[in-house]
């Protein structure tokens, strides 16, 4: 009986000696691939995102890759101008939470409100910035203009990320910014795509929340042939049918189309709103391409809208002539 407590109790230590130096192992590796690990419980190099951002050098001229793991940051983050070429990559999309809950009518210290773009949560202003594997939220709730993501940099990559809020949940913000979104999902109310960049989004799943209405809000700069481009999407929901309109313009030259998409039953079968600007509807463009679902319907859409035709698909919108001389590596 002695004998096989012994030699459990070995068994027992072996296995946890194991254990810690397998963990070990794996630290040493990320080490090796990364070169910053952030995590909240203290066995990287940084505790917060932010310290790890504030550790990268200005104007890099190679990329700087930080690994997040699993764990809630409550957050305001920022990249700043000319910190270029960081890639931040989570352990888990589902357990990497980047947050924080800024509104747009929040007072600042002159009492004055902090704006739409003030509220966001994580804003990115340098160029070729990359995340993989985050959820990035706005957690103020439904009060009104509240950002989780602000993107003002160019060459802007977001892969198999998860973006949470109301109204005004993504905000791709400066007209010269190119980005691209893989497999990511994007849940809101009102406007909650919104802003004047040129943004390609492929096979993302962009969930209409209860008590909302209008998917999109492009400001695209009258310069500009390109804004929000949806590619092989699903268009979901937890709302009532015909809830929702695809998009309205912010500005009078938005550009918002959705090509192979597939609509639940919550799209209007007009699909799109002029924003009480009857004068919008000949300066947007708004289209589609082959819809498919409950919420395509092509003769009911509105007569200002488009359906592109086969040879616009083939010379105008693959990724290669949406982003120019940008080709996104994921």
């Amino acid at each position: 009986m002695i004998l096989n407590f012994l030699m459990a109790s070995v068994l027992s230590l072996s296995c946890s000696f194991g254990s810690v130096s397998k963990n070990i192992q794996n630290e040493k590796k990320r080490k090796k691939t990364y070169d910053i690990v952030v995590d909240a419980k203290g066995t990287g190099d940084y505790l917060s995102v932010q310290e790890a951002l504030n550790a990268v050098a200005f104007s890099k001229t190679t990329e700087t890759k930080i690994f997040v793991k699993n764990g809630t940051y409550k957050e305001k983050l920022e990249i700043p101008l000319n910190k270029n070429k960081i890639t931040l990559i989570g352990e888990s999309k589902e357990k990497v939470i980047i947050t924080y809950d800024d509104y747009a009518s929040k007072k600042n210290s002159s009492g004055e409100n902090i704006g739409t773009s003030g509220s966001a949560s994580f804003i990115v202003t340098a160029d070729d910035f990359k995340a993989q594997n985050i959820t990035f939220e706005n957690s103020s709730g439904p009060v009104g203009q509240a950002v989780a993501v602000r993107v003002d940099g160019d060459r802007i990559i977001f892969d198999n990320c998860k973006f949470l809020g109301f109204q005004d949940t993504l905000y791709p913000r400066s007209t010269t910014s190119r980005q691209y979104y893989k497999n990511c999902y994007i849940e809101g109310t009102v406007d909650f795509i919104f802003g004047a960049s040129t943004a390609v989004f492929d096979q993302c799943e962009i969930f209409a929340k209860a008590d909302g209405g209008y998917l999109t809000a492009a400001s695209t700069d009258e310069k500009n042939l390109y804004g929000l481009v949806f590619l092989n999407c699903r268009l979901t929901t937890n709302s009532g049918n015909g809830s929702y309109y695809l998009g309205r313009p912010w500005r009078n030259y938005a550009k918002t189309v959705f090509i192979q998409c597939e609509m639940a039953a919550h799209i209007k079968p007009e699909g799109w709103h002029n924003w009480g600007k009857s004068e919008a509807e000949t300066t947007t463009f708004y289209a589609e391409y082959l819809s498919t679902g409950t919420g395509a319907n092509n003769a009911s859409r509105a007569k200002w809208s488009h359906l592109l035709t086969t040879d616009q698909l083939k010379n105008q919108y693959t990724i290669k002539t949406i982003l120019k001389d940008w080709a996104p590596v994921l």
